[in-house]
């Protein structure tokens, strides 16, 4: 458990332990969520980046790639045809 003081302005410092674990770095946005009387931070890019997964799963094979091959193959006919 770290502990951390509110500024009058209502601004806290992360503590590193924490800062490191969420790998968090200088201008990194955050998340905070309140779920039951309880305060959860995460770093925002990890949220979106577990959104946009959600979004697109499915989403190759729906497009016919089967195999990592199959999309390294349709990357290089593209840049060929560029």
């Amino acid at each position: 458990m770290e502990l951390a003081k509110v500024t009058s302005k209502g601004q806290i410092t992360i503590p590193l332990m924490i800062r490191n674990k969420l790998q968090l770095k200088a201008g990194d946005k955050v998340f905070f969520e309140e779920s039951s009387g309880k305060v959860y931070i995460t770093n925002a890019s990890q949220i979106t980046l577990a959104n946009v997964q959600a979004q697109m799963k499915g989403e190759a094979k729906k497009a016919g790639f089967e195999t990592e091959d199959d999309v390294v193959a349709y990357i290089k006919e593209l840049r060929k045809s560029r």
